[in-house]
């Protein structure tokens, strides 16, 4: 188990399986893309006072923003470790392209449910074809997912969409939901597509080339209910149990967490807010534009004026909802998808400290020689490796999370101010021209009088 483990890590490094060496070089060194407990949280990413009408999305301090990628632990296939090599050489070769379209509804005697399209064109060698098309259904999604966190349980996976949404919102099959639901699937695979290891998942492969009939038996395969159950219960037992003691960077790495998820939802339910506002404000502002025109009717002194407003208020109207379309497309799925992704990295964590809680119990075990020590003994070192593993591909995983999320966050505001400011340049040169329409007209109209 142990050197399997050096074997991983090697290949999560770049190097041949066997050029780990039998022992590491340096001794205390540090491995790549570890954390230290210095720097995993020197600034906050997301910076909220209490008051929710403040609101600082960015750090105030440039060190995050300098971080290093590193690569979790690579699959043992060859074909995948080659991939990699390339991927390292030439960071922006793409290989594997995913798109999500076509959702199709289905309704049968039991139930009504919509399948996506799902085409993958591919020129990895492990592909049977370049090019594959099937259909898959939410459930297939969250199948997928759950085997990636069985495979991988301290990678972090990216998050699916909710099965269910608020009451009230939308319409489960609503064009408008199902769309959003859309893009956030075609978002989910391309994620899985882009990571360096869950890429290579033989699962993930099966979901994007298998058919039906084939797809529904491989489905099938794996443990049984009763193993689930026993795993399942084992894992509780041991979640209740905890953990004697978390290493400070895992400790570090949970308070980020937990601040970071706090942030992130009050982040959500203010742009939720805003954004019900400003719909408000627009429903409102369509009603003043025909009012104007109604009223020019029975003003025969002012009706150029009046449909002249009209005219601004429409031009608005249209800025207003072109903004709005970006700030519901571009900055409200990018900020739930890391409240999804929040959760998640709690459920990463809860899932590395079962880990340790497993060790830590079998080390008691020993202590109180309550069973055979020789055994004990072969098991613990085995749970050595399983642990160091685990927090080695958390680790790196977490410097790659980290990394993009700040990306995707810094970008997703920097458009919406750009938006913004592009909206209110508009709309100020709307109006103006309106003002500069009309002192024209009041100048001539006084010129006239004059003469």
């Amino acid at each position: 188990m142990e050197g399997e483990c050096r074997a991983s890590q090697a290949r999560s490094w770049g190097l041949p399986a066997g050029g780990a060496g039998g022992d590491s070089p340096g001794g205390d060194a540090p491995l790549p893309g570890s954390i230290s407990s210095s720097s995993l949280l020197q600034a906050e990413v997301l910076d909220l006072d209490e008051d929710e009408d403040d609101l600082e999305v960015f750090s105030k301090d440039a060190s995050l923003m300098d971080m290093n990628s590193f690569s979790p632990l690579m699959p043992t296939s060859p074909l995948s470790m080659i991939n990699q090599v390339k991927f390292e050489d030439e960071p922006d070769l793409k290989d594997l392209f995913i798109t999500v379209d076509e959702p199709e509804s289905h309704v049968t005697t039991i139930e009504t449910f919509i399948t996506y399209r799902i085409i993958t064109k591919t020129s990895r060698g492990e592909f049977d074809s370049s090019e594959f098309e099937v259909r898959r259904r939410y459930q297939d999604f969250l199948w997928l997912k759950e085997k990636l966190e069985e495979a991988h349980p301290t990678l972090i996976i990216p998050p699916l969409p909710e099965k269910f949404i608020v009451k009230g919102m939308v319409e489960r099959f609503n064009d408008d939901f199902i769309e959003t639901r859309r893009k956030a699937l075609h978002k989910f695979l391309n994620r899985i597509a882009d990571h360096p290891t869950l890429t290579f998942n033989e699962d993930f492969k099966i979901f994007l080339t298998a058919q039906a009939l084939e797809f529904s038996s491989h489905k099938k395969q794996g443990p049984g209910l009763l193993s689930r159950m026993g795993q399942s219960v084992r894992a509780v037992a041991l979640s209740m149990r905890g953990v004697k003691s978390r290493p400070e960077e895992f400790m570090e790495m949970n308070n980020f967490i937990e601040i970071f998820s706090q942030k992130i939802n009050l982040i959500d339910k203010i742009s939720q807010r805003i954004y019900k506002e400003e719909r408000e404000y627009l429903d409102e502002m369509k009603e003043y534009g025909p009012i104007h025109i109604l009223w020019s009717a029975s003003e025969e002194d002012l009706a150029d004026t009046l449909k002249s407003v009209a005219s601004c208020i429409d031009k608005c109207c249209k800025a207003t909802e072109k903004r709005m379309s970006g700030f519901s497309e571009a900055l409200l799925p990018v900020v739930h998808e890391y409240v999804l992704y929040s959760e998640m990295l709690m459920a990463v964590m809860k899932r590395r400290d079962q880990i340790q809680a497993e060790l830590d119990s079998k080390v008691e075990a020993l202590t109180s020689k309550k069973a055979d020590t020789d055994l004990l003994t072969e098991e613990i070192g085995k749970l050595e490796d399983k642990v160091e593993c685990a927090n080695n591909a958390l680790k790196a995983d977490w410097e790659r999370w980290k990394q993009n999320m700040q990306n995707d966050i810094k970008s997703a505001f920097t458009n919406m101010a750009e938006e913004n400011i592009l909206y209110y340049e508009q709309c100020l040169a709307t109006w103006e021209s309106f003002l500069t329409s009309q002192t024209d007209l009041h100048l001539e109209e006084a010129s006239e009088d004059k003469l």
